[in-house]
């Protein structure tokens, strides 16, 4: 039985450590790389406004829900990458172990992961890219790449590498739950530091209609993005698992706990039959 998507035993198959296509310690670097991008990108910015703004730009940061998002990037890769380092020398993951209340919240966590970025993407080049000019410097075009479009990538390796299942449809309330939380952040900053994150924000620009118009339209895209997320990993499931045969590479140790396999004609485990 289920309790808000999580299953006992948690992740019985080491999805979340495991890929079809990649080893483990392969997996485990890979989402150690981008974490170190990701993270270096965000420092990079922290260094530049302490040199040229006195971190003004730095302090005003963790109101965009941008930034947000990307440090949840960052995060999710950085734990996923140790993870995955674990689980591929030891045989098992550290998530086995958890509290099923941090079970959820690292299910939540990765959701969030692949679904957030994109939405960002798309209210960035959409919205609010048109009244500005991303690729005026150097920097603004490095900035505007890694935080509104490279995020999309990420994203995306996130939904095709791992074998990770489908995010549960119990999801999308704390999705929007949380995208509520975000505009009083956006309007606690208006109000304590007298600036709106986003111009789509402001009633006096566009008009309290369109404001509304707007919340109720992002509230619907991150809806549709979650669908057609689930759809996509849907579809890699079929092909890798059911059609081509690729039920995924594990770690040499998994053996006699959970998410073990049996031997494979050269010695390497390989999953059980799933239903």
């Amino acid at each position: 039985m289920k309790l808000l998507g999580v299953g006992s035993p948690f992740d019985s198959t080491n999805r979340f450590q495991t890929s079809s296509i990649l080893s483990p310690v392969v997996l485990a670097f890979a989402r150690l790389l981008i974490a170190c991008y990701i993270f270096v990108a965000l420092f990079y910015r922290i260094a530049r406004s302490a040199v040229i703004d006195g971190s003004r730009e730095t302090r005003n940061s963790f109101s965009y829900f941008t930034n947000l998002t990307y440090w949840g990037l960052g995060c999710y890769f950085a734990v996923s990458a140790v993870h995955t380092l674990v689980y591929a020398f030891s045989g098992k993951a550290p998530l086995e172990r958890w509290p099923k209340v941090l079970q959820f919240l690292h299910s939540l966590l990765y959701t969030t992961i692949i679904t957030f970025p994109f939405l960002v993407t798309v209210v960035y080049w959409v919205i609010l890219a048109p009244d500005e000019n991303p690729f005026s410097t150097v920097y603004s075009a490095w900035n505007n790449i890694s935080f509104h479009a490279l995020n999309s990538v990420f994203a995306l390796f996130e939904i095709l590498i791992p074998r990770t299942e489908r995010p549960p449809w119990i999801h999308i309330p704390f999705l929007i739950l949380l995208l509520a939380g975000y505009l009083g952040v956006a309007y606690i900053t208006k109000a304590t530091k007298n600036f709106y994150t986003y111009s789509f924000l402001n009633p006096n620009k566009s008009g309290p209609g369109m404001v509304a118009a707007y919340v109720f339209g992002i509230t619907a895209a991150i809806c549709v993005v979650f669908v057609i997320t689930r759809l996509i990993i849907w579809l890699r499931l079929v092909l890798c698992e059911k059609v081509f045969g690729l039920k995924g590479k594990f770690s040499s140790k998994a053996r006699g706990g959970r998410g073990d396999g049996e031997k494979g004609e050269h010695g390497r485990l390989t999953e059980k039959e799933l239903p």
